[in-house]
């Protein structure tokens, strides 16, 4: 059995964060392991508060996993100050066969902020560097480049200036336009678009930790990252279009919508 790990937070109403991503590696038959950053209180209408864990429980509980069950994907997610992100990259570098995704998560749905504001320096430094594709939204993609996005001319703009200091790939998922959920894969000067329409459904809780998930449970099985990406985003749609309807906000998605 292959084998993911998630590096991420808890969301305590298990839509979003490591309860999202074990579920997705479930979905996928892979064996799912998580390494918690934080502990959130948070719903479908958002996050009320935030601890941290120490940076070195943090590295306590990635030692504990690397010494024991090896990992042959990794996703990171939720990591909001620059100790944590120091600590992860301290202890993934000792690890340089690694598959890694990372989501670079700084909002959540909801609207609340969930990466600090001198946390963003090390983060494009140090973490991003070191993924094998990272999964920015358009408010993310915003924040990681000054380009403010309209249209897919300018997430093609913003990719290339995000592959000036990044070399690996780099999928900008265009979900927050209003008439069309295209994604663009970039690696390297070549663009692949993920076409697909803008589900009608308000529920997306927990929809970047699901499609990341997904693509390092895809990474681990050994597709390569365009298949790995594809699959993710049509698991993903199967999960959008499944309806669940829970909470009283943007609610979570059904991660065991193709488990028969």
């Amino acid at each position: 059995m292959k084998k993911v790990l998630t590096i991420a937070g808890s969301d305590c109403s298990g839509g979003a964060g490591i309860q999202a991503d074990l579920k997705t590696m479930m979905a996928h038959k892979v064996y799912g392991m998580s390494v918690i950053t934080a502990l959130t209180a948070q719903n479908t209408m958002g996050v009320s508060d935030i601890m941290d864990v120490t940076p070195e429980f943090l590295g306590e509980q990635l030692d504990s996993i690397f010494d024991d069950i090896y990992p042959d994907a990794v996703k990171i997610g939720m990591v909001s100050n620059p100790e944590l992100i120091a600590m992860i990259v301290k202890k993934l570098s000792e690890h340089p066969d690694l598959k890694i995704v990372v989501d670079p998560v700084m909002v959540a749905t909801s609207g609340s902020r969930l990466l600090a504001d001198n946390a963003l320096k090390i983060l494009k430094e140090k973490l991003i560097p070191l993924a094998t594709i990272i999964t920015p939204n358009i408010p993310e993609a915003t924040v990681l480049t000054d380009i403010q996005i309209n249209s897919k001319d300018d997430m093609v703009k913003a990719a290339k200036k995000i592959s000036e200091w990044y070399s690996g790939h780099i999928l900008i998922k265009g979900g927050h336009f209003e008439n069309r959920a295209d994604d663009l894969l970039y690696f390297q000067g070549n663009i692949v678009w993920l076409k697909e329409d803008k589900i009608d459904n308000p529920n997306t809780h927990g929809t970047g930790c699901t499609l990341s998930s997904a693509i390092a449970s895809n990474l681990a099985l050994g597709y390569c990252v365009e298949d790995s990406v594809t699959q993710a985003k049509a698991y993903l749609t199967g999960a959008l279009k499944d309806n669940l309807d829970l909470g009283h906000g943007s609610g979570p998605l059904n991660h065991c919508w193709n488990i028969k």
